[in-house]
């Protein structure tokens, strides 16, 4: 078996003010770590005191104005009613039979008759129509055409009047009916 020739350092090769100069830098860069660990731990428990007692602030002023705000939350629950009771009827509105009401009253209309508008009355079923007329025949043949529609019932005209500065003399009406068979 063949010789083995090891080295080992002796005293006069090695050079100790190096790897203790190493050994002080390791020592000065863990302590360094050590403070800012220990700057760290310092900051983020001061910051969560102070979370945790802006919580309980909060706590404690929503506590007593919930006792306070009771009369608040009951004007709320009125406004909603209000709210609700609006969107109701505007919902009872866009239900109407459009279509059918359209229908008849174009079926009735002649081109004499100029329509100006519709005021549906949900309430009580009723329509009020204003428009104008040629003649006079021309609108009471329209009432009449309006009273022979199935849905229409009680068309009643409730004024006119006739146009004196225009020289056509158009008359202005407004009439009522009745719609039934509709929901």
């Amino acid at each position: 078996m063949p010789r083995l020739r090891l080295k080992f350092p002796d005293h006069a090769q090695s050079v100790p003010h190096v790897d203790y100069s190493i050994l002080l830098m390791g020592l000065l860069v863990l302590a360094g770590v050590l403070f800012q660990f220990q700057q760290i731990t310092e900051e983020v428990n001061y910051w969560s005191n102070r979370v945790e007692r802006l919580e309980k602030q909060q706590q404690q002023k929503a506590t007593p104005q919930r006792t306070r705000s009771t009369p608040r939350i009951r004007e709320f629950s009125q406004e909603i009613r209000k709210e609700i009771i609006k969107a109701n009827a505007i919902l009872d509105q866009i239900n109407l039979p459009w279509e059918t009401l359209f229908d008849s009253i174009e079926h009735a209309a002649t081109e004499e008759i100029a329509l100006l508008s519709l005021q549906p009355n949900i309430a009580n079923q009723s329509l009020r129509i204003s428009g104008e007329a040629k003649n006079m025949s021309e609108l009471l043949d329209f009432v009449e055409a309006l009273e022979r529609e199935l849905i229409f019932e009680n068309v009643h005209l409730l004024n006119y009047k006739i146009k004196q500065d225009n020289p056509h003399r158009p008359i202005i009406f407004l009439l009522t009916a009745a719609w039934v068979g509709a929901s």
